[in-house]
């Protein structure tokens, strides 16, 4: 990992806050360099998975060539070595979350199997009949459909707080929802459709004034911003890998350790044991309880690389370019005659959702692939969003550290092409 840390600081020399080389930054992202359709490859569907640098590439392989083993049960050289390069990745969360230990690091295959923990080993304990959950308009279907499920089987009510034509979230009307039955409160940091930043700090002060607790799905902030867990005060957030460059099927429940201490395994089978015998089995201390069987090794190594990616660039300039290409496609994209933007938060960034006037958004997707331009179009696993709207799917366009404003202009192309194709 310090060769990986090395290798970026030449990224970005003596950088200051939002002064990216995007250029050189494309250079480790190999995909990057092909073409689609003989046309230079535009990639703007970040907010479904971003691209892997070469970097997290080799520490996948370089795992499998010289590491693979299983991990926490052999006394062998090559066990303890993949064991120490799946725990050091869990200290690196740790420090990236500024979690207080990493017996609050538990691994799982992504933000979705996280709140699926926290339904089940939480939910079920601590919300019975007549209880309510709280979430918001504009949460992704991962974020609802749990909390649905944990609703049906407990007798409880889940309630919606309503967002304004804007796509913000209506604070005043969220703390109407409060009342004595409230459980917990599940929100998104950043929407993935709208790409809405939620005030959750402001919002997690209201929650545990009621001692209400709080999770934050954060799969599409923690590519973009700075989580300090502590300063947010969220009893649980989560996040996915493969939204932060690194391998698919990995991902991140923090949880606070008083909350966890309390929860049982959702999960069983090896190594969340301590102990089994046919009459009782004992489970094993924190984290290890919650990581039932041989969990995705060579994919926690991968993250841990594109973490360190990550925090190399500087997450301050991260973000700051981020907003500025926000900016710049959303003014560039409000000058197309037609062309309606859907999610107009004031505090926004890295997602662009639109319609156009009379044209599917599939058929805008289909046209723009043409140009090598790869967007979203869709529900975006948020149909609740489009029923609020009225519409039935937008294109998305979703950036990240490495598109550029040439890239937006590329779309902004592609979209007259659309417009003057389908008049």
């Amino acid at each position: 990992m310090v060769e990986v840390a090395n290798k970026i600081s030449l990224h970005v020399p003596n950088a200051e806050v939002g002064r990216l080389d995007v250029e050189r930054i494309r250079n480790d992202f190999p995909i990057l360099r092909q073409k689609v359709r003989g046309k230079p490859l535009v990639y703007l569907d970040n907010a479904a998975t971003t691209q892997k640098p070469q970097s997290v590439i080799d520490a996948v392989s370089h795992y499998y060539q010289a590491k693979n083993a299983n991990i926490h049960r052999g006394v062998y050289q090559l066990s303890e070595t993949a064991t120490r390069a799946y725990e050091d990745v869990r200290s690196s969360v740790k420090r990236l979350l500024n979690a207080d230990s990493t017996r609050e690091i538990i691994f799982n295959r992504g933000a979705t199997e996280g709140i699926n923990l926290v339904a089940s080993s939480y939910g079920r304990a601590h919300v019975g009949e007549g209880d309510e959950i709280i979430i918001s308009a504009m949460e992704h279907h991962s974020n609802i459909v749990p909390w649905q499920m944990l609703c049906q089987e407990k007798g409880a009510k889940l309630r919606i707080i309503p967002m304004n034509d804007d796509a913000e979230l209506l604070l005043d009307e969220f703390e109407k929802l409060i009342n004595a039955r409230t459980k917990l409160v599940s929100l998104v940091h950043i929407s993935n459709s709208v790409g809405t930043i939620n005030p959750v700090k402001h919002i997690i002060r209201i929650a545990h004034k009621h001692e209400i607790p709080v999770l934050i799905d954060g799969a599409q902030a923690l590519p973009r911003i700075k989580v300090n867990v502590k300063d947010l005060d969220c009893d649980f957030y989560v996040f996915s890998g493969h939204k932060v460059f690194g391998p698919t099927g990995v991902g991140v429940l923090y949880a606070k350790e008083h909350f966890l201490e309390k929860m049982v395994p959702y999960q069983s089978g090896g190594d969340m044991i301590r102990s089994v015998t046919f009459e009782k089995t004992t489970y094993n201390d924190l984290p290890h309880r919650f990581e039932a069987g041989t969990p995705n090794i060579a994919g926690v190594v991968g993250l841990g690389t594109a973490l360190d990616y990550v925090s190399g660039i500087g997450y301050g300039n991260i973000e700051q370019h981020e907003r500025e290409l926000t900016k710049y496609a959303t003014e560039a994209l409000s000058s197309v005659d037609s062309l309606r933007i859907i999610g107009t938060a004031k505090d926004k960034m890295g997602v662009i959702s639109f319609v156009l006037d009379g044209i599917h958004p599939h058929d805008v997707g289909t046209v723009l692939d043409q140009d090598g331009i790869a967007v979203r179009t869709g529900h975006h696993c948020t149909q609740p969003v489009m029923d609020r709207f009225g519409i039935p799917a937008t294109s998305r366009a979703s950036f990240a550290l490495y598109n550029s404003e040439e890239e937006i202009d590329v779309l902004v192309n592609g979209i007259h092409k659309v417009i003057k194709m389908f008049s």
